[in-house]
């Protein structure tokens, strides 16, 4: 009876302990599924942030590459109407205005290269390989640096039209001063021309008794025999004092107003004529003044 009973203690003993090994192993294996769940959690957390800041980052680049090209376009397009309008003669307000259009590119070229290098480096603290967007970087810088080169080449024309532009200008001023000499030279010569024609055009014209002519040293008698049949005469030095002063070119005639006219100085018979009002000798008409200037510019008028 005693053995029986000391056969059924060890069994019971053997079998707590198997229970115990048995449960032992089974927290083991529990603690390491929970374990390699908590990471596996954790890795899918850690997947997840890197996926968000990738399509973040992503979005990011695609609407900076969006403004970046359209920044391009623009400043392709205005760089094309400014080397058009470059080729053309403006005043002041158009260079301004191209100017005005070269610094708003070349700020905007700036702004957009460092628009780039900002993505860039936070491309590269991402730790994201994005390597198609590595090469869309890299192509827009070069698109640039292109822009820049036209750019620069654009200023250049500017500048080279500027000192064309400045070098027709002094010889604008140049010819415009010569021009102006020439002129003043012109007028000079038109003037002595003009004062030459006007002293060749001047007549002198003078009337009255002989008594008056001869007070005034204008004519004298001469020749005759015994005192008859002297004539009167001009005298050789002529004293323009007594005489009026005329334009040849618009005396047509001179009033007189007298009963009998002689004239003392030559002039063709044809070239006048003595006109008659009421009685008296109003004027003479000069009928061919080019003739009846041609002898002598001085016209004597003996009245009786």
């Amino acid at each position: 009876m005693k053995r029986i009973r000391k056969s059924q203690i060890a069994s019971a003993l053997l079998a707590v302990i198997v229970l115990a090994v048995a449960i032992t192993a089974g927290v083991s294996i529990y603690k390491q599924k929970v374990s390699e769940i908590n990471s596996l959690e954790n890795e899918n957390v850690t997947i997840n942030q890197v996926l968000e800041e990738r399509d973040s980052m992503v979005n990011e680049l695609v609407g900076a590459f969006n403004d970046i090209e359209q920044n391009l376009k623009f400043i392709k397009d205005k760089r094309k109407m400014l080397s058009i309008e470059t080729q053309k003669e403006g005043g002041r307000d158009q260079k301004q205005a191209i100017i005005d259009d070269i610094k708003l590119m070349n700020e905007m070229l700036e702004k957009s290269s460092e628009h780039i290098d900002q993505l860039e480096r936070k491309l590269k603290r991402s730790g994201i390989e994005l390597s198609a967007f590595k090469q869309k970087i890299a192509s827009l810088t070069q698109s640039i640096e292109d822009q820049n080169e036209e750019i620069a080449v654009l200023q250049k024309q500017l500048e080279e039209r500027d000192v064309l532009l400045a070098e027709l200008n002094q010889k604008v001023d140049t010819m415009t001063m010569q021009i102006a000499q020439q002129s003043d030279t012109l007028l000079v010569k038109e003037q002595l021309i003009e004062d030459k024609t006007n002293e060749l055009n001047k007549g002198y014209v003078a009337f009255g008794t002989f008594k008056e002519l001869a007070a005034n040293g204008v004519v004298t008698k001469d020749g005759g025999f015994l005192g008859l049949g002297k004539h009167v005469s001009l005298q050789n030095n002529l004293d323009d004092a007594y005489f009026t002063q005329l334009d040849i070119r618009d005396t047509k005639t001179i009033p007189l107003f007298t009963n009998k006219a002689t004239i003392i100085s030559e002039h063709p018979d044809s070239s006048y004529t003595f006109i008659e009002e009421d009685g008296v000798i109003a004027y003479l008409e000069i009928e061919n003044p080019e003739e009846f200037w041609k002898i002598s510019k001085y016209a004597v008028i003996e009245l009786k």
